[in-house]
């Protein structure tokens, strides 16, 4: 089964139990033969949310369509879609829809409906994909981290801050003059640890390649050796990036015979100003 046909059968397995109160990205990633972290992380590449958003999306547009189309008492409704109170439904119904349930039963405003998502893989041609395949031995990065919880969507609102929060303290000038290794630049730094998998959870690193003593104040780790594709990306932050994340697993991986291995992941971030639509920067994946 390619990775495709295993993200849309996850998909259908969350259509089939939207009412099961027990589904959890555990159980979605299980059926379809993937960890946590790996599911829920090419998910909300390509679809811009968590699985849990998806199932929250789903079911509160299910039960707008049923308020509309039947005289089931909203309470009712309620508990089917997984609210313990009329009030937590009614908030949750309220941040989805802008209008509350008993207006949308009296039809008066818009409602915001989620579709069903249909993974569809598109191989283009026309703007290319520029990449080049090394192996590396092992290195080590110096730098800060931080744990995300990737099942509720931690990493999304977090990285961003975390990055803010590393140009503001002068952390990311001090690595930049701490870099004395190959992958120049700022490095942003994924890694799953084994005991996080089962949660979800991600450590993310602000780093950079260093040998030597460690600075005091930051946290060594050593990236193993690997045979990584790395990925040119070119234009803005961080819009380009997160461009060139989805056209990796939409076109790139569809399209050639390698997996991602599991292993630490790379953003490297060069000298220069990250705003320019000229600014250049790459990904490194680990691949087997």
């Amino acid at each position: 089964m390619s990775w495709v046909e295993s993200l849309q059968r996850a998909i259908d397995y969350i259509e089939r139990n939207l009412l099961n109160q027990d589904l959890s990205v555990e159980h979605v990633a299980k059926a379809c033969n993937s960890s946590v972290f790996h599911f829920q992380r090419t998910f909300s590449i390509l679809t811009d949310m968590t699985v849990g958003d998806y199932i929250r999306r789903r079911r509160l547009t299910l039960a707008a369509e049923e308020l509309v189309n039947t005289d089931h008492k909203i309470i009712d409704i309620a508990y089917k879609y997984g609210y313990e109170t009329p009030e937590a439904f009614t908030k949750a119904f309220r941040k989805q829809h802008q209008i509350a349930p008993r207006d949308a039963r009296k039809k008066r405003g818009p409602l915001q409906s989620y579709n069903r998502l249909v993974i569809q893989i598109k191989l283009e041609g026309a703007i290319p994909i520029n990449y080049k395949i090394i192996e590396k031995d092992a290195f080590q990065v110096v730098g800060v981290k931080r744990t995300y919880n990737c099942q509720i969507g931690e990493n999304l609102s977090g990285i961003p801050k975390f990055w803010e929060e590393a140009h503001l303290d002068g952390t990311n000038n001090r690595l930049v003059g701490l870099n004395n290794s190959e992958a120049a630049g700022i490095l942003g730094v994924c890694i799953v640890e084994e005991n996080q998998k089962s949660e979800g959870l991600m450590d993310y690193w602000i780093a950079c390649a260093y040998e030597g003593v460690v600075p005091e104040g930051l946290e060594t780790r050593e990236i193993p050796a690997s045979k990584w594709v790395v990925f040119e990306v070119h234009g803005a932050m961080p819009d380009a990036m997160q461009q060139t994340w989805k056209k990796i697993y939409s076109e790139w991986f569809p399209s050639n015979p390698y997996k991602p291995a599991g292993t630490a992941e790379l953003e490297v971030y060069t000298n220069g100003n990250p705003s320019s639509p000229d600014y250049y920067s790459e990904i490194w994946i680990p691949i087997k």
